[in-house]
């Protein structure tokens, strides 16, 4: 399976994402950006690599209708939703790595996936985690 299109991209495009942007969104004390800075922030204190994964399949519905939908073409809405889901839930994870360490921010942020088996997929979100004060 081909790396997961995500923030990675769209920082090489100048767009930065921020944690209203992916994930639950429910994560008021962490702030997260595709880019190595926060404006208006210092980096105090660096805490380390976190990450967040999730191993996936989709399940006998999701399959049937993929399955089907591969046939005629088009986008395979079950599968968008599970993959969406996946990333959701290694966000999530990679937030309370962080929070874990202690940081209050996460930098750098990126998605990877790979196929670990037929029909198996691990979703991957990583960045660098940090404590960050206003200057």
């Amino acid at each position: 399976m081909r790396a997961v299109s995500g923030p990675r991209s769209l920082a090489r495009r100048g767009m930065a994402m921020d944690s209203s942007v992916s994930g639950s969104g429910n994560h008021p004390d962490i702030k997260v950006t595709t880019t190595l800075a926060f404006e208006g922030y210092r980096i105090k204190e660096y805490k380390g690599i976190v990450r967040g994964i999730i191993v996936r399949s989709p399940t006998i519905g999701q399959g049937l209708l993929g399955g089907l939908k591969s046939i005629v073409g088009g986008v395979i809405g079950s599968y968008v939703d599970m993959c969406e889901m996946a990333r959701s839930q290694a966000y999530d994870a990679c937030i309370q790595h962080a929070r874990q360490m202690g940081a209050n921010a996460i930098l750098a942020v990126a998605y990877d996936s790979s196929e670990v088996g037929p029909g198996i997929t691990e979703v991957l979100c990583y960045g660098t985690a940090a404590v960050i004060v206003r200057e």
